[in-house]
């Protein structure tokens, strides 16, 4: 039986501007029709179809009630490419008898609670267009309504453009020109998904990266582009929490997964290295981006560095002092997160970067260095390159000057990104055995490396405030009249001054070296 395949790009945005874009040229369709959908989603009592990516639901569209079942396996960022099967039923149950080709049978027979219950519901009033645009027939579907659960609801504000016969492509361009006309951002959940984070309680969590579904026998292409597709799915789920609740952990996961993103440009730069565009973007997303890095540093300084120093000396009032400072700093900071994340650059940049993964140059261009070879081949030439550079570069670690230990931080963290790339592409017992203590390894030397960051970035953030305090005459450190700010009093607890500094700094080294020894003398799960 063949598997009918369902192309689909979404968009989010606001009520208000759905509304405006409903009046679009490019919308416009004479066959265009509306509609109320009322839609029930179903599973067993242990979510077993949603484990398996796959999602059941029944829904009455007029006089119709029609029941379908999507697998969400293949859902990444923007474009939904999933198999998908439907039919008409007479009545308000599921007809399991209809899933005997699917794969849920299998899923359900296996079950230990086969019985399906309802979960959730989503009510939304749809305008269905179908229209032309390049060479391409897309259906637009405009959706507003909300997704109701035993938990709460949400409201629910979309745009679908599916495609009907035609290119891909064709639909990207066609989301790039809307979204011109009004704040479009790339949808990352279906309804189905949003549905499911409702009732588990994590739709406005941070989340972590999740490994790229690669294929052992994908090709290194098809396996860049899964990658940079999750990492781009890691930062929207995290945009949108951060958004909707400044939660620091969102903002931090945001930043891995553009570290994430640029560093699967660094790995596959066999790929990219004649595409121009993909270098611009390469560096448009770390100069657009370099607010987030000010914001981030400024949350683990008041989060976690001056918080230790304020237990440590509590009726020191310059500490308080400092930290009430540093909060309207943070703040200035988030307001400049904000505003490009609420900016129309931002929500073009990440239009473009999904336009170019799934139709760049790189795609198009013949000879491209390593596209066709088996990614399970590429892979281990990339681990093992870097491997060596992290062994090499790493030696005596707690000799090297802060520059030197800085770069192997950096050589260390590409690794470990590629690890986790990669790691699908190994599924042999005893390799995935290799891979997570691999992981681990390179997990503790970036803890410890990254703690030696912190310290840095600590230094920094103080004497910055403190030559900044100086250069306007105010409260200078040995002035005589003045007492020292909170800055000053937190940089000399920092600096030599402390010997507990040094001795902090020098166990930090000490287990950073050791972590080192230990990750070279971890087989690598590639051979």
């Amino acid at each position: 039986m063949q598997t009918p395949r369902e192309i689909e790009l979404k968009l989010e945005c606001d009520g208000p501007d759905l509304t405006a874009l409903a009046g679009h040229p490019l919308l416009q369709a004479g066959e265009a029709t509306t509609g109320i959908l009322d839609t029930t989603y179903l599973d067993t009592p242990e979510r077993d179809l949603h484990a398996a990516g796959l999602s059941l639901r029944l829904r009455r569209e007029g006089e119709r009630t029609i029941q379908t079942l999507k697998s969400a396996a293949a859902v990444a960022i923007g474009l939904f490419d999933r198999a998908e099967w439907e039919w008409d039923v007479s009545g308000p149950e599921p007809d399991l008898a209809l899933l005997a080709d699917t794969p849920a049978a299998a899923i359900l027979a296996a079950a230990k609670s086969p019985d399906l219950t309802p979960l959730f519901r989503t009510m939304v009033e749809r305008s269905r267009r179908p229209i032309r645009h390049g060479e391409s027939r897309i259906v637009a579907t405009l959706d507003v309504g909300r997704v109701e659960t035993a938990n709460g609801d949400v409201p629910l504000c979309e745009v679908e453009l599916e495609l009907d016969e035609g290119s891909p492509a064709d639909l990207f361009a066609l989301a790039r020109t809307l979204s011109e006309s009004a704040p479009l951002r790339l949808g990352v959940l279906s309804k189905g998904e949003r549905g499911y984070a409702l009732i588990a309680e994590r739709l406005r969590k941070p989340s972590k990266a999740e490994p790229p579904a690669l294929a052992e026998d994908i090709l290194a292409g098809e396996a860049f582009a899964a990658i940079a597709k999750a990492c781009l799915r890691h930062l929207r789920l995290n945009e949108d929490v951060f958004r909707h609740g400044r939660a620091p952990e969102a903002l931090h996961q945001m930043r891995v997964a553009l570290r994430r993103l640029r560093s699967a440009f660094t790995l596959f730069k066999p790929l990219l290295q004649h595409d121009e565009t993909a270098q611009g973007l390469r560096e448009t997303i770390k100069r657009v981006t370099e607010p987030f890095g000010t914001a981030r540093n400024l949350d683990v300084f008041l989060g976690e560095t001056l918080p230790a120093e304020i237990e440590r000396r509590p009726d020191e009032p310059g500490l308080h002092d400092l930290k009430e400072r540093l909060g309207a700093e943070r703040e200035e900071a988030y307001a400049a997160v904000f505003a490009i994340l609420d900016g129309a650059p931002w929500r073009g940049l990440l239009i473009d970067l999904v336009i170019w993964i799934e139709a760049g140059p790189w795609r198009a261009g013949k000879g491209v260095a390593g596209r066709d070879r088996a990614a399970r081949d590429f892979a281990a030439t990339v681990l093992e390159r870097l491997r060596r550079r992290v062994k090499k570069h790493g030696r005596h670690l707690a000799r090297l000057e802060p520059e030197a230990r800085h770069r192997v931080r950096i050589e260390a963290k590409k690794l470990r990104y590629g690890a986790e790339f990669f790691g699908p592409l190994f599924p042999e017992k005893k390799a995935a055995k290799r891979h997570k203590t691999f992981v681990g390894a390179l997990s503790d030397l970036q803890d410890h490396l990254g703690a030696l960051n912190d310290l840095s970035t600590a230094h920094e953030i103080a004497h910055r405030l403190v030559a900044a305090r100086d250069g306007e005459g105010e409260d200078k450190v040995g002035g005589g009249a003045e007492p020292p700010t909170g800055a000053a009093l937190f940089a000399a607890g920092l600096t030599a001054a402390d010997a507990e500094a040094d001795v902090h700094a020098g166990a930090l080294l000490r287990k950073a070296d050791a972590a080192h020894e230990a990750l070279v003398d971890v087989r690598p799960f590639w051979r």
